[in-house]
């Protein structure tokens, strides 16, 4: 066990931040979950109540206009907001995807162009790493970025992009050179939308998520200026590793707030829902179906929680707690919402329910920020160290 303290108790501050998450989800996402699950579109009234409200603000320090919440404090309003819609929570979880490899990267000036307008919400932030061929293989990247006097041209396509045309800026990773180990090539960009030589590729219709969208970005001669480089050249696989130490816990807090929903949805259905002259619960088969569903669900918070202390104070097992966390918390996201669609019945396969929903959504949680099979090749290396 690291030397950190290992506290999860909410101080004030926190447990007001949260209040205000709940008070938002009860009034404004609950009722909005359905719709825009159906209309597969962008929750815009949502993202400026989250802009209006400070939640956008929460992962950027103080010192350029944000709150300064810690991963910890984050990981659970985005879980708060899963609960009640992990598309609206993925308008959080996507700026902070973008953020963290600027967190590790950009210098002063960048910071304070960027960091203010995306607490505001007045810019909103994607990261572009994945690739038609470089997906968990982020070495095999292709997009290229090629020198040319004060500023690099940047070519290449970049694929299942959240927030593909929404997001204002992305931290774009390309290749400058031909380094011989691939992953010493790579270089980080701040890449901004309205300007020559960017463009969006296909929109992608998908099973869940459907108000979070995802697409293709392609680059066809775009400028960059040198200055928006972040950090020196070929550090960007760097960046990149010690972003994703972060950026899973986030992932985890999606399917844990996912996991969640529908556990409560389930427990309370199972109450009202009569057979055989009783509520369901009241059945042995049930009671153990949900005893199961709130130990993992239990389980899963503690190991995510824990993974958030530890990449915030990057430990030495910080990448092992977060490779370990997304991987079991996503699983348990994948059996509570199948559970749960088991305890509706023939219910809990139709739209009018949300665990539905809630069964889609989980599943994308265990293939995006690296799937599991990768999350595991990471736990067992990481575990096999001397």
């Amino acid at each position: 066990m690291s030397e950190i303290a290992l506290k999860f108790e909410l101080d004030e501050e926190q447990k007001s931040i949260l209040q205000t998450v709940k008070k938002i989800c009860k009034d404004l996402i609950i009722p909005r979950a359905e719709e825009i699950d159906k209309k597969g579109e962008y929750p815009w009234d949502i993202k400026e109540v989250f802009a209006n409200e400070g939640i956008l603000a929460l992962p950027i320090p103080v010192e350029y206009d944000g709150i300064g919440a810690d991963l910890l404090t984050v990981c659970m309003v985005i879980e708060e907001i899963a609960k009640a819609d992990m598309s609206c929570a993925m308008i959080l979880a996507t700026n902070c995807l973008c953020l963290f490899p600027m967190f590790h990267m950009a210098n002063e000036e960048q910071k304070r162009q960027f960091f203010p307008k995306l607490a505001s919400g007045e810019i909103l932030g994607a990261v572009a790493m994945s690739e038609p061929e470089a997906g968990s293989d982020l070495a095999n990247l292709k997009a290229r970025a090629v020198k040319d006097g004060d500023d690099y041209i940047i070519t290449g396509e970049k694929r299942w992009i959240t927030n593909a045309g929404v997001a204002d800026i992305y931290s774009f990773f390309a290749r400058t050179s031909d380094h011989e180990k691939k992953y010493k090539g790579i270089s980080t960009f701040i890449v901004e939308k309205d300007k020559p030589g960017f463009s969006l590729g296909r929109k992608e219709d998908k099973l869940g998520a459907r108000g979070s969208v995802t697409g293709d970005i392609v680059l066809d001669g775009y400028r960059c200026p040198k200055s928006m480089m972040m950090g020196p050249e070929g550090e960007g696989f760097i960046a990149a590793m010690k972003s994703l130490n972060m950026e899973r816990p986030v992932a985890a807090s999606l399917a844990l707030g996912v996991a969640e929903g529908a556990l409560d949805y389930a427990i309370e259905y199972s109450k009202q829902r009569v057979q055989f002259g009783k509520p369901i619960s009241a059945f042995q088969a049930i009671q153990f179906k949900i005893a199961d569903m709130k130990t993992q669900v239990e389980a899963a918070r503690l190991l995510l929680y824990t993974a958030c202390i530890k990449a915030q104070h990057q430990t030495p097992d910080s990448t092992m707690y977060s490779s370990m966390a997304k991987a079991f918390v996503t699983d348990t996201a994948m059996k509570v919402t199948t559970e749960a669609v088991q305890i509706l019945g023939g219910y809990g396969c139709t739209r009018e329910y949300p665990v539905e929903r809630m069964f889609r959504d989980a599943k994308i949680t265990q293939i995006f920020a690296g799937t599991n099979e990768v999350q595991r090749i990471v736990i067992s290396r990481e575990a096999l160290k001397d």
